[in-house]
């Protein structure tokens, strides 16, 4: 998926996935100005309903699109839920939302989340009061995280219920549990179990 450009992939699932934040908003969006499929025969493969095989295959590459994991990272996501007790789907989408670099775009100190990414991994971020620079670390209850970005621009979105943060402030803290409702995504989760069970 990071082959190719953000807007061919929000093409290809047919909606807007704002993986370049408020860029996406702006009227010279290619969804909005091409709402079909990249390609020679983009536009004739909107018009008919794939197999269920490629139904899945997109729903499970829309999911890595917008958290911004690879195919190996997320099959072992996959594997990880599947090992608790819990519906194995909520508990994979919890797990893609506890990451680090997704709960630096929740607390709204990057506008994507690549940007998030990016922080995370050039120091500016703080766990605990400790520089980390792993993305996909697992955030837990109590967290507290802090920016060392001073040139961050917040984001406009709304902060989950599960995350803590005064407005335009630098610290912030994971008060609950990641619920399925807070991705703001119409993912279809269990599509997503159903491919890697096949």
């Amino acid at each position: 998926m990071k082959k190719h450009s953000n807007c061919r992939i929000c093409r290809r699932v047919g909606e807007k996935l704002f993986l370049k934040g408020e860029k996406c908003n702006l009227p010279n969006c290619p969804v909005a100005k091409r709402s079909y499929a990249p390609g020679q025969t983009g536009a004739k493969r909107n018009t008919r309903r794939g197999s269920d095989y490629s139904v899945q295959l997109l729903e499970k590459q829309k999911a890595r699109a917008i958290y911004g994991v690879s195919e190996k990272q997320m099959a072992n996501y996959f594997h990880e839920a599947r090992k608790t007790k819990s519906a194995t789907g909520e508990t994979l989408m919890k797990m893609l939302e506890s990451r680090l670099d997704n709960v630096v775009y929740r607390l709204g100190w990057a506008e994507s989340r690549d940007q998030a990414r990016q922080l995370v991994s050039h120091g500016k971020i703080l766990l605990n009061d400790k520089k980390v620079k792993i993305a996909s670390l697992q955030v837990k209850i109590s967290d507290k995280i802090r920016t060392l970005a001073r040139d961050y621009n917040e984001n406009k979105q709304e902060i989950p219920n599960w995350l803590k943060k005064e407005k335009n402030s630098s610290e912030g803290e994971v008060i609950g549990e990641a619920k399925l409702d807070d991705t703001g995504y119409a993912i279809n989760e269990q599509l997503i179990i159903e491919y890697y069970s096949r």
